[in-house]
């Protein structure tokens, strides 16, 4: 699992990890029952501090897509199945949305308006 970060991004680290998880996931790299990186070894090849990775992977087992254990680390939970759905059915919308004629900023208007 590839896991990247833009340090010059206004998106907080820890969230640019979670993010690269929830995608790694959604494209079926990481599958349920995978476990993934330890912190330590994470931080160490990102160049961050231990308590960055592990607020992110504190907020994808709040999320359900992770659960931690002791001595065993993060394991990817059956959550994932949601998230590799939703991904599909972005790239549906996304579709659509373009067959409509509608830009990304409109999408997203559309999507927010909704989601309300």
């Amino acid at each position: 699992m590839l896991v990247r970060i833009d340090p010059a991004s206004k998106v907080p680290l820890f969230e640019q990890v979670a993010a690269s998880v929830r995608r790694a996931v959604a494209d079926g790299d990481v599958r349920p029952g995978d476990q993934l990186p330890p912190a330590r070894t994470l931080a160490a090849s990102l160049e961050v501090n231990v308590h960055t990775v592990l607020r992110a992977y504190a907020l994808l087992r709040d999320e359900g897509l992770i659960e931690l254990r002791r001595r065993r680390g993060a394991v990817v939970t059956g959550g994932a199945e949601t998230w590799a759905r939703l991904h599909g059915l972005v790239g549906e919308l996304v579709t659509e949305a373009r067959r409509a004629g509608l830009d990304p900023d409109e999408l997203n208007a559309l999507i927010r308006r909704r989601y309300a």
